[in-house]
C-alpha cells in the first residue's frame, strides 16, 4: 500500500536552514543566476546532495498556490472597517473571494473564515497572508487547508 502524502504550512522561522537554502539554490537556476546545480548548490551553500535529496520536496508557498483555493481563519477585533481591510488586502494582491462567514462576536472578538481563489494575476500569497496578518485588530490567522 502506497503511503499517503503529507502537506504542512510553516512560518519561514520553522523552516530548517537547509531546506531554505535548497529554495535559493532553485531560485538561482529559474533566474538564471546560476547555470549548473552544482553553481547553484555552492553559491546557495549546501551540497549537491543536498539538493537532490530536497529540491521536490520544498517550494515557496506562492509558487504552486495559483488557481488554488486558500481556507483562512482570522480571529480579528469586532471594529468598524476592520474587515473591510482585509477584503481590501485580498483585492490588492488580484485574488477573488470565493466565501466569507464572520461569526457573532464575543468579547469584542469575531472568528472569520474565508475562501481565496488564487487567479493567475494574484500577487505572492504570503506577502498577502502577512499584510493581512500585521494589520491592527488581527488577533490570529491560520490557513487551514489549499486545494
Amino acid at each position: 500500500m502506497a503511503k499517503k502524502t503529507s502537506y504542512f504550512v510553516l512560518r519561514e522561522k520553522a523552516v530548517p536552514e537547509v531546506l531554505l537554502k535548497v529554495v535559493e539554490a532553485k531560485r538561482l537556476l529559474e533566474s538564471g543566476k546560476a547555470e549548473s546545480i552544482q553553481e547553484a548548490a555552492e553559491a546557495a551553500g549546501i551540497s549537491r546532495s543536498s539538493f537532490y535529496k530536497y529540491k521536490d520536496d520544498i517550494f515557496p508557498f506562492h509558487e504552486n498556490a495559483k488557481g488554488m483555493t486558500i481556507n483562512m481563519i482570522i480571529q480579528l477585533d469586532d471594529e468598524p472597517g476592520l474587515l473591510a481591510e482585509v477584503v481590501k488586502s485580498v483585492a490588492d494582491y488580484h485574488a477573488n473571494i470565493l466565501t466569507i462567514h464572520q461569526s457573532i462576536p464575543v468579547e469584542g472578538v469575531a472568528s472569520l473564515t474565508i475562501s481565496v481563489e488564487v487567479l493567475p494575476q494574484t500577487g505572492d500569497v504570503s506577502r498577502m497572508v502577512e499584510e493581512i496578518e500585521n494589520k491592527s485588530g488581527i488577533h490570529y490567522l491560520k490557513i487551514l487547508s489549499r486545494e
